[in-house]
């Protein structure tokens, strides 16, 4: 019973909130991948194994399943066939002889349509280390650039946003100037209505990644409700009011494949487009520490996938961050396809496509999540799935090994890269739990 406790929970969580429709939600087939480790979770010698079940309109289905297995991200290194019998069947992963995940892939072939499935599972993931090694002199770096960012004041200006204001939160737009250079963050100041001074933790949501509009900052309304003032921001300087049109084309422009931003000045550390942010999220909590509605000791950085790696790094960055909460962080051990057979982390850069230079091969590291993982001594709380393939799991744990700070975390083995409502919902309470009182 215990190996089904994943499923069921993803189940009855669907049913909970979609009531008449089914799961997945309207969709008429359904894979259970069930690992005979209840959390998926092995030691290296292990022998893992997975029970997978079909089943199409709730028909269990018969056929064959043809599969791949190979380590996390990486090719097939294994194929194989598994015929199912009253839509179920099971198959032999075999065992790991090195700390790493390992990815069983699915694929069968019915009425004239492809169904396509996968499945990690880990192998000893509290020893996975990281590929990336820190620069002797990263904190020094990082020590002189927060120090020349520091000489340009806080400027900012801010606007009320009727469109975003409720009887609950007062919502402000704000641009805040980085530099001389006229970089600058947009976001939105998401304040509860008639706080008092003194009485608001703060929290900064920097963004995801990617060039587009700050999403729905109305969403989680719930921070304001509970007293908490929460900045919403993007990374590029672009106005959140612009039409939609305008961020097509500036994508188009700006973020292909070979032009996006995290391959801009990647040939030097210098100037290195991320360089600046990483500078403006300590500049974001100079903005949020300068309000009359700060509580006095309560910062927390709380982000997903680049917002979460920019949560953690500025949670490195800035000892008043005393609370960092962040999902599947992206920018984690970068450089590693360097070697041939590591997981590497989101942007995913490839040695192939010729990123993998000794230039940037030397830059890249002081740009990484593992690197600023030992310094920061923030209370983290960490959120990872192990199916995700834009940030593996091999990579949250490459971080979540390297963190020395007081910490929790909440696995949740089937999720791709995505977290549900229910989960972040959590986050905020695990925030509200941790305050500084």
């Amino acid at each position: 019973m215990k190996k089904l406790i994943i499923t069921l929970t993803c189940f009855i969580s669907s049913v909970a909130t979609w009531a008449v429709e089914n799961y997945p939600y309207r969709g008429d087939y359904l894979w259970v991948a069930v690992p005979n480790h209840a959390d998926w979770i092995y030691k290296t010698g292990d022998q893992a194994t997975v029970e997978v079940q079909f089943y199409k309109y709730g028909i269990p289905r018969d056929g064959i399943v043809e599969y791949g297995i190979g380590n996390d991200l990486m090719a097939d290194d294994t194929n194989g066939k598994a015929e199912l019998k009253n839509g179920r069947c099971t198959i032999k992963m075999g065992t790991a002889r090195k700390p790493c995940f390992r990815d069983l892939r699915l694929k069968i072939k019915l009425d004239g349509t492809t169904y396509e499935h996968h499945v990690k599972v880990g192998f000893s993931p509290e020893q996975i280390r990281p590929y990336t090694q820190q620069p002797r002199d990263f904190r020094q770096f990082w020590k002189e650039a927060l120090k020349e960012a520091a000489k340009y004041p806080l400027k900012y200006t801010k606007e009320p946003c009727p469109e975003y204001t409720t009887d609950k939160t007062d919502c402000y737009l704000i641009k805040l100037e980085l530099n001389r250079q006229h970089q600058a963050f947009y976001g939105y100041m998401m304040i509860p209505k008639q706080a008092k001074p003194g009485s608001c933790p703060v929290v900064l949501t920097p963004p995801g990644a990617g060039v587009k509009r700050i999403k729905d900052p109305g969403s989680r309304e719930y921070f304001q409700e509970k007293g908490v003032i929460r900045f919403i921001t993007e990374i590029h300087g672009m106005d959140p009011r612009m039409p939609e049109s305008i961020f097509e084309d500036i994508r188009a422009a700006f973020d292909g494949r070979t032009k996006g931003y995290l391959y801009q000045g990647i040939d030097n550390r210098d100037h290195y487009y991320m360089k600046h942010i990483y500078t403006g999220l300590v500049r974001c909590i100079d903005l949020l520490t300068s309000l009359p509605e700060w509580d006095g000791c309560n910062v927390i950085t709380q982000g997903g996938s680049q917002g979460g790696a920019l949560a953690l790094i500025a949670a490195a960055l800035d000892e008043r961050v005393n609370l960092c909460v962040a999902n599947h962080p992206a920018l984690s051990d970068m450089s590693a396809a360097a070697e041939e057979g590591r997981t590497h982390g989101y942007p995913h850069f490839s040695k192939a496509e010729g990123f993998l230079t000794e230039a940037h091969l030397q830059t890249l590291p002081y740009y990484d999540v593992v690197c600023f993982a030992p310094y920061i001594k923030a209370k983290t709380y960490l959120t990872w799935g192990f199916n995700d393939n834009t940030c593996p799991p091999t990579t949250s744990y490459a971080v979540w090994n390297l963190l020395q700070c007081e910490k929790e975390s909440l696995v949740t083995p089937v999720n791709e890269h995505w977290t549900s409502e229910a989960t972040n919902r959590l986050q905020l309470d695990w925030i509200l739990k941790n305050l500084k009182k």
